[in-house]
């Protein structure tokens, strides 16, 4: 009669696998759950997934965040939070879903995969072009939440006025452009402010509860994940601003055509006029 074969939970114990697990990224520890029963039933555990939320997102162990752990359940919230939304979030217009209640924001700045907001004691400048964000935006009544940021930078410009560095995160949701904005002070290169705002197809700003209606919307969706969904972004973002200024252009030469048509139209209204007292 032959021996069964050993598996890991008969070499270590329980204990010693879940400290093991704690220190695994969201991806391996999915893997690692599907070896076998006894990893899955560990991999279940949520203080696992709340150390790993914890580790990813350090916002997380503030004290107006620390309540979403316990609203949304930790697997929940980085099952929601870590892959990239759908850009189609939205656009069908037939969703309905509840958009009143309390949102709260965790956002975090790395640089170089290290926390940076949270490290007031480093004195060196980071170079602003390899900062990364996280902005998740979760809804502790409906259980749900969803990461608004590139991750990666999409664009580095400088502010024309103050000469701040602008380092932008973007996604691009139901045809709107969700931008994040870290701006770094000149000279020093300090993170000095931290802006999320929300602009339609033609740069206008969204309302309130168009934006509330997109974020909901947004994490009812499928997500995306894969090492190019950055560069993704990135693309969509600026498929975004080309079109955008070409609609500018465009509204911009009707506009002109209009200002012309109205301009001769006034000359020849002139033009007659001066004819009929000529002729008197």
């Amino acid at each position: 009669m032959g021996m069964a074969a050993a598996t890991i939970e008969d070499l270590l114990h329980a204990d010693v696998l879940g400290c093991a697990l704690r220190r695994l990224d969201g991806r391996s520890l999915a893997a690692a759950s599907c070896a076998t029963a006894g990893l899955r039933a560990l991999a279940a555990d949520p203080e696992t997934w709340r150390a790993l939320c914890r580790a990813e997102w350090p916002s997380l162990a503030l004290p107006g965040a620390r309540r979403l752990l316990s609203a949304i359940p930790p697997r929940r919230l980085f099952a929601d939070a870590f892959p990239f939304p759908s850009p189609d979030a939205a656009r069908g217009g037939g969703l309905q879903l509840p958009v009143r209640g309390e949102l709260v924001s965790a956002v975090d700045v790395y640089c170089g995969g290290a926390p940076l907001l949270s490290r007031v004691e480093a004195a060196a400048a980071p170079a602003p072009a390899e900062l990364e964000l996280s902005w998740v935006v979760a809804d502790p009544a409906r259980g749900r939440a969803v990461n608004v940021s590139s991750r990666r930078p999409v664009s580095v410009d400088r502010h024309w006025y103050t000469g701040e560095t602008l380092v932008r995160f973007a996604v691009v949701l139901g045809g709107c452009k969700f931008e994040a904005s870290v701006a770094c002070a000149e000279g020093s290169g300090h993170v000095t402010e931290v802006a999320l705002a929300a602009e339609d197809a033609d740069g206008a700003a969204v309302s309130g509860e168009g934006t509330l209606r997109l974020l909901a919307a947004a994490m009812e969706e499928p997500r995306r994940g894969g090492e190019r969904e950055p560069e993704e972004a990135k693309r969509r973002y600026h498929e975004f601003v080309r079109r955008k200024k070409g609609r500018k252009e465009s509204k911009a030469r009707r506009e002109a055509l209009v200002d012309l048509c109205c301009s001769a139209a006034s000359a020849a209204v002139v033009l007659t006029c001066l004819a009929a007292v000529a002729l008197r």
